[in-house]
Formats: structure tokens, sequence, C-alpha cells
């Protein structure tokens, strides 16, 4: 990767605070969408906005937890609240209201209707129709439950941070805390009937088991040769077991755990979930930091492990957290951002849901409730997706560029009308269509900038600002040429012009520069910040909105002589902004941040967004559709108008926000 390229790169994860690498290698899979049966909002329907998935499908929440009860009736939970269920092998997903967004770790079904979850600060949810209505139980603790076992509907038991185990016998109307005599995480548990069970976790240099045999009165810790965190465990009947966990550690047991055996798994990737029908046949999954998941089978009680590589996940991601099967044949792998593997042949073949892309998307351009791009990463071409039916369909298009070291980021996308439109990125890239992306040309920029924003007020004059050295560069000839135009500013992210002449930029430590003679001059305002500025707006040369850092909303209504600040409501830094007329705007960004107005900018109202992906970019095109995208090419829907209230939960811990880059 030559210098330049990777400064951008690393520049561009900084400021977005984003903390994974883009993750690539594997074939593209071109498919249109296939519609879950219900929205991903959370709680009851009302009257507001529903924010809809529209790839990855069913949904991109990184799911944690997978029941597969038989080859019809499967279950799966994760970040962010999220549980979705089939009851047709996979055909058709829906996704269940949870009443919470605490990240669900475990969830186990002993039938088609009884289950339970489990996940952060000691959420514990219970259901005996099927999902159709989830109930919160008392777990009594506020430490994170990771794991969860039932062997009937009546008795289960949930293990997590601290070393908590509690323990059900009335379907969870109570749970009671047993003493597992460590202080350690513990990630795994299995019972094969109601008094025997193991329980796995660890500490650094150090594999932990622990067993019971008088359904939890006493936890025994085991001996074994283990010396790495182990993460999942799964016992056929009361001797055999087999525990997973980091550096490709796989231990064996045929006698209870009185002994453990490791075996070779022929990795050192971490190995996350575990699951055996029976003493002989089994499934391993797992994944590498910034590289490719792991599944490994075994038809010998694990004298062999097989590597399957049957399956095909389109490029940005491919971690495997859990797997779950009913029997020998039937099982289903789950993971980062959606991720969802299904076999009914014991993983000869693994087929996969309709996704269009994982990869990174920042920015989308409709032109009205139907037409629109949107942009991102790809390797070796970047990410181009269209639709012309409101998202329905996503359909890849070509940029004629290949850069298959390291990939291409398309940044920016702008589109003057449904033909004509403008996408920036990379090194300078610029690239025009003239027929709606059908051909995409590449355009000379005399930069080699990260060029992150692009505007046009109409299909002739627009502007393009890069971040790595603040440029601005202007064309009056639809990009048959564009000229640089000089400024002071040390790194710029947003841009508008309201007609040819009048336009403003905003970027590093609170800038916004404006111009009223087509970027000839540009003026320094007064934004009263130094946070970063991401995005801004104008409905008309006086009135505008700037977005940026720490939830900050700025507004003026004279022309940026002052800009006054308005009350978000949030922290989190505010990646997009679009409005579809002077009274409608919705504004985007960290952790699934959705901000709605009706009245110009003045007030700004939550929206359940239904994930805690970043979200990068936004387009409002008519009052009653907007679209927004974001992580592993999150794709979210809206289409009534008026704002959904936020469900009342207990606060999560927010990552800190990267340091400002110094261009």
């Amino acid at each position: 990767m030559n210098d330049r390229r990777l400064t951008a790169v690393l520049l561009f994860f900084v400021i977005t605070a984003v903390c994974g690498l883009v993750l690539a290698s594997r074939p593209e899979l071109k498919q249109s969408r296939k519609a879950a049966s219900t929205p991903s909002g959370r709680g009851d329907s009302s009257s507001g906005p529903q924010w809809c998935w529209q790839n990855p499908l069913p949904q991109g929440n990184n799911l944690r937890g997978a029941s597969v009860v038989n080859t019809n009736t499967s279950t799966l939970v994760g970040d962010y609240g999220t549980i979705v269920r089939t009851t047709d092998g996979g055909n058709n997903w829906t996704i269940q209201s949870s009443g919470t967004t605490q990240t669900l770790w475990a969830v186990s079904f002993t039938d088609s209707s009884n289950g339970t979850a489990v996940g952060e600060v000691g959420t514990i949810l219970r259901t005996t129709d099927g999902g159709a209505h989830w109930m919160t139980q008392a777990s009594g603790t506020v430490l994170n439950l990771r794991a969860v076992s039932f062997v009937d509907s009546n008795r289960g038991t949930a293990v997590g941070e601290g070393g908590v185990i509690f323990r059900t016998t009335n379907g969870g109307s109570t749970w009671g805390p047993q003493s597992s005599g460590t202080a350690e995480t513990l990630f795994g548990v299995s019972f094969s009937d109601s008094n025997t069970g193991t329980a796995v976790g660890g500490t650094f240099g150090q594999s932990e088991i622990f067993r019971t045999t008088d359904a939890g009165e006493h936890w025994i810790p085991q001996a074994n040769p283990g010396t790495e965190f182990l993460f999942d465990v799964s016992f056929t009947d009361m001797n055999n077991g087999t525990a997973v966990g980091d550096q490709g550690t796989i231990l064996r047991t045929t006698d209870g755990g009185n002994s453990w055996v490791p075996q070779a798994s022929g990795t050192t990737k971490t190995l996350y979930g575990v699951s055996f029908t029976d003493e002989n046949n089994g499934t391993v999954v797992g994944f590498e930091f910034g590289g490719t998941g792991i599944i490994l089978r075994t038809t010998d009680g694990g004298k062999n492990w097989v590597e399957q590589t049957s399956y095909s996940l389109p490029q940005g991601a491919s971690s495997f957290f859990a797997v779950s099967f009913s029997d020998a044949n039937t099982g289903m792998i789950v993971g980062e951002a959606g991720i969802v593997l299904q076999t009914a042949n014991g993983g000869q073949q693994w087929s996969s849901q309709p996704s269009v892309t994982f990869n990174y998307l920042y920015g989308v351009s409709f032109t009205d409730a139907n037409t629109g791009t949107a942009v991102g990463y790809e390797n070796p071409d970047g990410t181009i997706l269209r639709t012309t039916d409101g998202g329905n369909t996503w359909l890849r298009q070509s940029s004629g560029l290949s850069d298959p070291f390291d990939g291409i980021n398309f940044f920016g996308v702008y589109f003057a009308n449904a033909d004509v439109g403008t996408i920036v990125g990379d090194d300078g890239i610029i690239l025009r269509t003239t027929d709606g992306g059908s051909n995409w040309v590449q355009q000379i920029s005399d930069t080699t900038d990260l060029l992150y924003a692009v505007h046009f007020s109409d299909e002739n004059h627009g502007t393009t600002v890069g971040f790595l050295n603040g440029t601005i560069h202007r064309t009056t000839d639809g990009g048959q040429s564009w000229v640089p135009q000089i400024t002071d500013a040390t790194g710029l992210l947003g841009v508008y012009f309201v007609d040819a002449n009048i336009g403003t930029v905003v970027g590093n430590d609170g800038a916004i520069l404006r111009t009223t003679d087509g970027g000839q001059n540009w003026t320094p305002q007064t934004s009263g910040t130094i946070n970063q500025l991401r995005a801004v707006w104008f409905a008309n040369a006086s009135t505008g909105v700037v977005v940026g850092d720490q939830g900050i909303i700025l507004r003026t209504t004279d022309n940026g002589e002052s800009w006054v600040p308005q009350t978000s409501g949030v922290s989190e830094t505010l990646l997009g902004l679009s409005f579809a007329d002077a009274l409608n705007g919705i504004a985007v960004g960290q952790l699934g941040t959705i901000l709605r107005t009706t009245d110009g900018g003045q007030t700004w109202v939550r929206e359940e967004s239904g994930t805690n992906q970043d979200l990068y970019g936004v387009s409002f095109p008519q009052i009653n559709a907007a679209t927004t995208v974001g992580s592993f090419g999150a794709v979210l829907r809206a289409t009534t108008q008026g704002p959904t209230p936020r469900p009342t939960v207990t606060p999560r811990p927010r990552p800190t926000p990267a340091p400002r880059p110094t261009p």
C-alpha cells in the first residue's frame, strides 16, 4: 500500500471514530432484496417512521447467538436487542420486538415456543409463544450475561461476567444466584440434563472449566491443559463434551470432564462457537481480527477437524460468532453485520442470506423517492449501488477503476438529477455519469487529496472538498475542468451551494467558510466551536444548518454572520445531514443515531434506528422517503413522517472518540 493511500485510509477511520478495519476478499453476491416480515423498529408500531433494513437482510446488526430447534424453526439474537426468527427454514425472517437495545449474547429454545435470551447489564428475556412476545425477567445482576442453557421449559442456567451463575427452575419467574468459585468471566455453559452442566471461561494464560452434577448446588473446577480463554462448550450427554477458545483451542472430554484432551484444530484463529448433536458430529466457528471467519467440522468426535469453505459472502464482513445444530444435518451460523449461513447437509454446502455488500457505505444521493445511488469501499473497484425502486433492489455498477492491492473508497456522491451525478473519493478520484450510472467516466482533479464530499447546484456548477489538505475544487462545466480554490482551511468535510455563487464549506477546528462569488473568495465565519464540523445544508442564502462532533448542531438565519447552537440531545458525532424542504430534515451519525427536525433545525427529536452501526450518509429527497447508509453495508429506509419515541433502556457505555487528526 503506498504511503499516501495508507495515510488517507487511516485518517478516515480516525475522523469517523471507526474501531474496526475494512474487511475484504470474498466473492461479491449480487442479489435482490428479500423482504423481512416486519420492520426493525423496537416496541409497538406507531404513527412515526420506522426505519427498515434494506441491506443486509434480514437485518445488519451483529448476531451473537443462535438456537436452531428443528429444520424449520430458528431464533437469532444480537446487538441492539436484535431478535430474528424463521419458521420456514430461513426462507423468510421476522424481526421481533425485544423491548431493549442492550446486546443479547445468547439464546436457548427447548421447543418452538419456549425460549430465553440473555445479554448486557443482566438482561434476561423470556418468551412462551415463539417470540410473539418477549418479557423481561429480573436477573438480580447488572453484570453482562454471556451464555444460557435450558434443558426443558422450566430449568435453565445463565452465566457471565465476574463468574456469575444464575439458575431457574420455574421458567425464569425467579432466578437464583449460584457460587462458581471464580471472578473471571464465564463465556459458555451447556447442560446435558437437569443436573449435569459445564461452564467455561478463562483468564490470561489459563482456561477455566467448572462442572456441576447437582443442578448447580456445587460447581467444581476441573483441571485442563488449556492456556487460552474458552468461549463456548457443548455437551451431548453427561460424558461427551467439547470446549473451544482462543488461538484455535479445542478441548475434548469423554468422561464428564475428569480429563480434557487437546485436539488439533489446524488454526490459530479465535474459536467462538461450538455445537454437537451427538458424540461424533460437531461444528466449530470463529474468526481472526482483521481477517476471515472459519468453519470446522468433525464426524468422528474431533479426531479429525476439516475446514468447510463451501459458502460465499459479499465483501466486508466474515466473522462468525455462534453456531447451532438441531441434528447432524441442520444448522445455522451467525456473525458480524447480520451474517446468517444455513445448511441442511451438515455443512457440505452453506447458503447465505441476500446481501449486496457488507462493506462500509459512506454516501448516498436520491433525486426522488425511488431513484438513488449509494457509494463506499470495495476491493478492487469501489462500491457503487443503484436503485430505481426505492431501495427494494440495489444493483451494482462498475466504476471502471481498479486497485487490487488496496481497494477503493468512494466517500461522497451527488446527483443533480436522475441521470447526472458525481462521485468523489480516494486520491482525488472524481467520477461522472450522465446516464444514471450505466457508465462512469473519470475526470481530472489535479489533486491526490482524500475528497470527502461533493455538491452541485445544477448539472454544471459543482464543488468538492478534501480532508487531508483542505482542498476546494470547483467546476462550471460539469467536471470537464476542476479548478483549485485558495483557502486557509486545514481539512474540509462538507459542502453545500444554494446556487452557482453562494456556498458554504465546513471542516476542522469548527471551520466554516462562505463564498458569494462562486468560490473566487472564501470568507471565514465564526462557528463558536473547535469541534470538527461534518456536514452542511442551506434552505436559501440566509438559513442553514451544520452538524458535527459531540452531537453539535449549529443554525444560522443571517447568511452565517452568526451561528447559534441548537439542542441535539445526543453526544454522538453527527456525520450526515439532508433536508427534504425548508422545514423537514434528518441528521445521522455514530452508533445508529438518527435525529429529525420539522421546524428547519430549531428542534430535533431522536428516532429509533434499530441499529448501533455507524451511519455516515443520509438522503431525504421528499418528505415521505429517506435513506441512510453506514457501516458494514447498512442501508435503512423510512417512508413515514413524525418521530418514533426512543425506548427507555439502561445506558450502554459509549466508545471514547478518537483524537482529531492533524493533516
